[in-house]
């Protein structure tokens, strides 16, 4: 049967990159200081400007506002107010009040959040916006709004009161376990400099007490235009016009006669290593982290450049180590990464990061300096300060043996697989992407010297770094450049004393050299072995309307192919299967579900993960494998040239058999860590809880615990993963990108037809007669609080309505529920944040995943509204929120401007647009397109009638939408009113029970004697174990003492029965925990 003829192959531009000329270069050339590719000068005022055409996305620009003004300039008085001035940004200017500046941008498509936010670090302050600019004047308004914030930020009273909820909500969203930890490493990194007490978020106390005359000051004194630069990036016709629409916006300000300078503040070195024992009860799990500092090395000629190279090199080399430790039997740690960060303007660090089991930090570090180890002299025992460190931290492993040449041609051929992608869509950057690279020319002063020169600079310098030149990067980590080794444990295990040890312990192995070289594993060379004998195809159908080809191949495979040139080095593809989890009994589902884990630890394709991580370097080929509740499914991204490594391993998939080993346990150990992490974290709990009350007490939405865990069988496990992916005769599988048919064909006939079908169907199911999941959404209303032991206080709220989608509409309802989530998003921001300034964010998502894909039944889910709050205020805050969403469904106050607002936010599903046609211009978009088509209700063999009804409907629900059919929709789609069946479960912070306890013995002297005779029927022993129960709360040295203090003065109180059982239940606690 023919095929489609070949098309422009895209071999051709490969072939471009591969015949790349090479550049003479001295290695004492400068880079060159003027960025490339862009139109780049200062104003008469100091503002610097960067402009530059890209098409990519089509009809879009991003914009931004840089600002050299970070918390790091902040005085005592002053921490948080660099943050403060971004947020009052957005809220009032002299032109825009009340948040108009985000209505305005959010009319226009910029979506508040995702196209435009800002961030505060502690050298910086950066505006982002993201806009169409597909009608004349909006580009020139998005300026203005950059233009605003440089100088026009009103700094009110009133506008302060309206934001500093918000900013308090971002803070107490901040003080989470990521947040505590972060925190405490960054003291620990930058102590002894003022970076140190200058986090962005700032401190609680100033943010809920400073004025709007100190947020003013500081905003006069540091922005300056000679401190600013503004960027802009989009699909352009003429540059020139773009720097006149920023030299009307700007050249009227004047800059300021005398701005101060900006100040150097350094990080003072150490010699001594600094090591820390951190504790922190909520924390994900146990993990070592090894940083050492030193100055930022700069990069302005190419040596620099080379030097940048072979450092990559080194880290790149060392994380393959890593990962292949990872994978070995019993290893230290789970995961294991090095990289290198700049931290703030003068420094940067070498990173090293594990994760391991509880009890498993020590035995994590030593590893870890197995390959990065110190040496110090010690003139007394560990814990004595009599310990001299010496000047230089040595590599173990390496610094003795260095890098294998094959480990170093596996990472050159990374590192060039990574410049020819760029390469070869270098026309096809996304413009947000090259915004960024002028943000880090003005901040960091980073040469832009342009894909091309940049391509042929790698492919010039890369052969010729040596094993040995790499090896010898593992001399930068010197004591002196100030290392800090670190531990996080949910539990204190490790001390500091154990740490010293344990460096020690190698440093003594190092020097008697009993460090082995590194064993490299046995690669095989091809990836199949045996190539299969090709398919064929028995049935081809063209779908012009979507420009999509159909083959049914021999073996009973679907496979549907589209070709696209949005990117020149990508294919994606997504191959599905009727048929899951759901199918499953609860006896089997426990150890089925872990399938997919397991099966990934050992290796899907027939090979170890260490070793076909080896086997697939300098290729860009990547496939995953996913098993849901009522579908089967694999996935890829490759480049084309790659198709064919990307389809064997598909082919692998469907052919070899995974068969559990050594690698279970860790598996098992993985999970149970995970799963006692979970069990520590109260949002976890939280998510947990509200699954439980609105979908039940299934299996399969009940959390899996430890137990269930230690019943699993890997046997199983693997045996249905198996059988999940053996019978191709069910898959249908969908390619989009750049695709050649003539080169592409070949290759899915050989390895995709070339799947031998077994002799009977295996998981062969049809859609409509799946096993549904049971859940029940309660029909009543439900309000709920669930208390979690916290470190700081948290509050999260979920409010969750019923939503059912009839089955002879589903394909409108579709469509209008997802606008009326975004609806519903808009408006509680409106109204919550907005109005009210008493959140950050708010979130509204839409859940119909519990429905079995069948074409006969309506469609039952769930739209919940999630925002985190003042725990006090919460119950307030629901109430508003449902009162707003009644309102819409029962008053009609949708305004026109609100659903027109909603309408550009939902553009990809219900407009047509010119700015709309950058979201059709992506190969995912295609493949979740054509993907659901397949999966429609309405599909039945023809993917263009699928298609096209499809369209109809997004086009039908378009020209009908108005705000009253809105209405309507609110009062169809969610019960009417909202206000007769919904859940609310808000988490908060468990009550302390010593608070509890202490509430007991605050009784007047008048009432004294009445409570004192009733003392042993006021408090049971159930209830003082309640009471005393340690897990909910944290106990110090300081309040043990009290609580002791206490007991003596209250023995009438509590009775000699209940005086003993505290003293013990205290006692036991004390001595568990000193």
């Amino acid at each position: 049967m023919d095929l489609l003829p070949a098309e422009t192959s895209q071999m051709q531009k490969r072939k471009g990159f591969r015949s790349l000329k090479l550049v003479n270069v001295n290695m004492d050339d400068l880079l060159g200081e003027k960025p490339f590719g862009v139109e780049y000068g200062r104003l008469d005022n100091g503002l610097c400007y960067y402009v530059r055409s890209n098409s990519k996305p089509n009809m879009r620009a991003a914009l931004a506002l840089a600002v050299k003004a970070g918390s790091v300039l902040e005085e005592e008085h002053e921490r948080g107010v660099a943050h403060i001035v971004e947020h009052l940004a957005f809220s009032a200017t002299e032109k825009y009040t009340n948040h108009d500046i985000i209505k305005f941008l959010e009319s226009i498509g910029a979506e508040f959040g995702a196209c435009q936010n800002a961030v505060t670090s502690a050298d910086e302050t950066i505006y982002e916006l993201f806009v169409p600019i597909d009608k004349p004047e909006l580009l020139s308004q998005a300026i203005s709004v950059l233009a605003e914030f440089s100088s026009e930020v009103r700094v009110s009273p009133e506008d302060l009161e309206k934001e500093r909820g918000a900013v308090m909500e971002e803070y107490r969203a901040n003080r989470n376990a990521n947040g505590r930890m972060q925190d405490a490493h960054w003291a620990l990194m930058m102590e002894g400099s003022k970076y140190a007490e200058r986090l962005p978020i700032g401190l609680e106390k100033v943010i809920r007490t400073i004025s709007a005359d100190v947020v003013k000051q500081f905003y006069k004194k540091w922005y300056h235009f000679s401190n600013m630069a503004v960027v802009a990036v989009g699909d352009f016709a003429d540059t020139q016009s773009v720097v006149e629409l920023i030299r009307t916006h700007f050249r009227e300000k004047i800059a300021a006669p005398s701005p101060p300078e900006l100040p150097y503040y350094p990080i003072p070195s150490h010699e001594e290593p600094r090591f820390s024992c951190f504790v922190e009860s909520e924390a994900a799990g146990s993990a070592v982290m090894i940083s050492c500092k030193m100055p930022v090395d700069e990069l302005k000629t190419v040596r620099d450049y080379r030097n940048l190279l072979a450092e990559s090199m080194f880290l790149s080399a060392l994380n393959q180590r890593f990962f292949k430790i990872s994978h070995r039997r019993d290893p230290p740690y789970f995961s294991c990464s090095a990289a290198a960060d700049v931290l703030v303007c003068p420094m940067k660090a070498y990173i090293m990061t594990s994760s391991c089991k509880e009890n498993g930090t020590l035995e994590a570090l030593e590893s870890m300096l197995i390959e990065v180890s110190f040496e110090f002299l010690v003139f007394g025992p560990v814990s004595s300060p009599l310990i001299h460190w010496t000047d230089d931290v040595q590599v173990a492993r390496i610094r003795l043996h260095g890098f294998s040449e094959r480990e170093i041609s596996i990472v050159r051929a990374l590192l060039m697989s990574e410049v020819e992608s760029a390469y070869l869509e270098r026309d096809q950057m996304q413009s947000t992407s090259l915004r960024d690279e002028y943000l880090q020319h003005f901040l960091r002063n980073e040469p832009v010297i342009g894909i091309e020169y940049e391509a042929q600079l790698q492919k010039t310098l890369l052969p010729y770094i040596s094993a040995a030149e790499v090896s010898k990067y593992a001399e930068k980590f010197r004591a002196s450049c100030g290392c800090v080794i670190k531990t996080i444990e949910p539990r204190a295990i490790a001390a500091v004393d154990d740490l010293k040890s344990v460096v020690l312990k190698v440093n003594a192995l190092e020097e008697e050299r009993k460090i082995l070289p590194w064993d490299d594993e046995h690669i095989p060379d091809e990836i199949v072995t045996v190539k299969p004998i090709p398919g064929s195809v028995v049935w081809q159908q063209e779908y012009p309307n979507i420009g999509v080809t159909e083959l049914r191949l021999s073996n009973g495979m679907r496979v549907s192919y589209k070709c696209t040139n949005f990117f020149d080095d990508q294919v994606l593809f997504t191959g599905f299967s009727y048929g899951g989890l759901s199918q499953l009994s609860e006896n089997e589902y426990f150890s089925c579900s872990m399938g997919s884990t397991i099966a990934g630890e050992i290796g899907v394709f027939g090979y170890k993960p260490s070793v076909l991580m080896d086997m697939l370097a300098g290729k860009r080929a990547d496939v995953g494998t996913k098993i849901g509740a009522y579908m089967r499914s694999f996935s890829g991204d490759c480049s084309p040239s790659d198709l064919e490594t990307a389809l064997q391993l598909v082919y692998q998939l469907f052919t070899t058999n995974v068969e559990p080993g050594e690698e279970v346990r860790t598996v098992m150990q993985m999970a149970e860590e995970a799963v006692r992490a979970q069990e520590r974290d109260p949002h976890t709990v939280f998510a947990n809880r509200v699954r439980q009350i609105n979908y039940g007490n299934s299996y399969f939405f009940r959390p899996i615990s430890i137990g269930d865990l230690r019943r699993a069988n890997p046997l199983q496990a693997c045996d249905y993963f198996n059988r999940c992916f053996k019978d191709p005769s069910t898959f249908t599988v969908v390619l989009v990108g750049n695709i050649d048919p003539a080169i592409a064909c070949p290759l899915i006939l050989q390895y995709l037809g070339g799947i031998p079908k077994p002799a009977k169907p295996i998981l062969q199911f049809d859609r409509d007669d799946l096993k549904g999941l049971p859940f029940t959404f309660p029909t009543s209303i439900i309000r709920e609080v669930v208390r979690s032991p916290m470190v700081e206080a948290q509050c999260s709220v979920q409010l969750c309505f019923p939503v059912v989608l009839k089955n002879e509409n589903m394909m409108e309802e579709i469509h209008f529920v997802g606008f009326l989530s975004k609806l519903l998003e808009t408006k509680i921001m409106q109204v919550l944040r907005f109005k009210h300034g008493q959140i950050y964010s708010a979130g509204v998502s839409l859940f119909l995943g519990g429905n079995k894909p069948s074409r006969k039944e309506d469609a039952r889910g769930d739209i919940s509204i999630n925002f985190s709050c003042d725990p006090e205020i919460s119950s307030i805050l629901v109430d508003f929120a449902l009162d707003e969403i009644f309102r819409l469904q029962e008053e009609g106050q949708i305004s026109f401007s609100l659903w027109l607002l909603c309408c550009h936010l939902h553009i990809p599903v219900l407009l047509l647009s010119p700015s709309s046609v950058a979201y059709f211009q992506e190969n995912y978009y295609w493949l979740e397109r054509i993907l659901r088509s397949y999966q429609s209700r309405i599909y039945s063999g023809d993917l263009g009638i699928s298609s096209q009804v499809q369209d109809e409907c997004r086009g039908k629900v378009r020209g009908i939408l108005t705000p009253l059919i809105a209405q309507l929709a609110l009062q169809r789609i969610l019960p009417s009113p909202c206000t007769k069946q919904y859940t609310v479960v808000v988490l908060m912070p468990q009550r302390s029970r010593w608070k509890l306890l202490k509430s007991y013995f605050r009784t007047p002297s008048s009432t004294r004697d009445t409570k004192v005779s009733n003392s042993r029927n006021m408090m049971t022993h159930w209830e003082l174990s309640c009471i005393l129960d340690v897990d909910g709360d944290c106990w110090c040295d300081g309040c043990g003492s009290q609580f002791m203090e206490i007991l003596p003065n209250h023995f009438e109180k509590l009775g000699e029965i209940a005086m003993e059982e505290a003293s013990q239940a205290y006692a036991f606690y004390y001595k568990e925990n000193l």
